[in-house]
């Protein structure tokens, strides 16, 4: 069984999506959908500095039209469920059949938009903690006023609050962290500093007519099956402000018995994640279109089952 996944914020690297244009018709639709969203995309894809991606307005459009352009890159394909981390949730959302692209680029135009207004209010921000043990980390981060926003599992925990309480976690981290490493993001994601982002972001969804999934959608909430797209749709929203649970969507592959993984562009963390958490699992991370013959066979392999 094969699960297609798609990154969040953070996976973007200066003139990532290069490649991705010069596939036939790819460039077209890029057009298309910059056009849609105000947004020029091949722009920040190819020519933008890290900086000028690291921008949640830009970064987070940026991140699902490449997502949708390296998957309808494989063809038609039907894995046995899909997932998506924070935003990735979008492309994944897109690839179930539940949203449409170019509606689906426009909501994550506008929640881009409203994360980085809400996220001006105060200086805040991301930090990823690496090793240490859940139970010990997690009190120790509420203890110093942050959130675990991102629980990844595989020993990586993601911590957000303001600048300065991410300073004292530099200073005190938890006992069995090795490291604290500062992620490439504008804001603290998934926390209540995203509140006010929540609002906006339900009125540009009571818009959309979100359709059933046709593949089996997991949820950041608490890693489940989502059966209807209204519901996927309010978990959309209401995920801006609250933690993502990566290590339960992990911990679902493995009851679904998941035997391979295949990550979109820009495609590399996810497919970490899973090599320490899901042994056995085979990974591939689509990167360039160099690797969509690999991804076939990969697709090939596990997708019948």
């Amino acid at each position: 069984m094969l699960v297609l996944v798609a990154p969040g914020q953070g996976a973007q690297t200066p003139g990532f999506l290069t490649p991705w244009l010069e596939l036939p018709g790819a460039a077209d639709r890029i057009t298309a959908w910059s056009d849609a969203i105000g947004l020029d995309l091949a722009h920040y894809g190819t020519k933008a500095d890290a900086d000028a991606i690291r921008d949640t307005a830009v970064a987070q459009p940026l991140l699902v039209a490449a997502g949708l352009l390296s998957a309808s890159a494989l063809g038609d394909i039907a894995p046995g469920a899909v997932a998506g981390h924070s935003v990735g949730e979008f492309t994944a959302a897109v690839c179930a059949g539940i949203l449409d692209e170019a509606p689906a680029l426009g909501l994550v135009r506008k929640r881009g938009l409203a994360m980085a207004e809400a996220a001006a209010v105060t200086r805040t921000g991301m930090s990823a903690l690496l090793g240490g043990d859940p139970e010990t980390t997690i009190p120790h981060l509420e203890k110093l006023g942050l959130t675990p926003a991102n629980v990844n599992g595989a020993g990586q925990i993601v911590a957000a609050g303001t600048l300065e309480e991410l300073a004292a976690l530099e200073a005190d981290k938890p006992e069995g962290v090795r490291r604290v490493v500062a992620l490439k993001v504008a804001g603290a994601f998934h926390t209540h500093h995203m509140a006010p982002a929540v609002e906006t972001l339900a009125r540009g969804a009571a818009e959309l007519t979100p359709a059933d999934p046709k593949i089996t959608y997991l949820s950041n909430k608490d890693g489940q099956a989502v059966t209807t797209g209204t519901e996927v749709l309010s978990r959309l929203v209401g995920q801006v402000a609250n933690p993502v649970r990566w290590d339960l969507c992990m911990e679902t592959f493995k009851e679904l018995g998941v035997t391979a993984l295949l990550e979109v562009c820009p495609g590399g963390t996810l497919t970490g994640l899973a090599k320490r958490a899901l042994p056995g699992v085979k990974t591939l991370a689509l990167k360039t279109p160099d690797d969509l013959d690999a991804a076939r066979e990969l697709i090939a392999e596990h997708a019948s089952a």
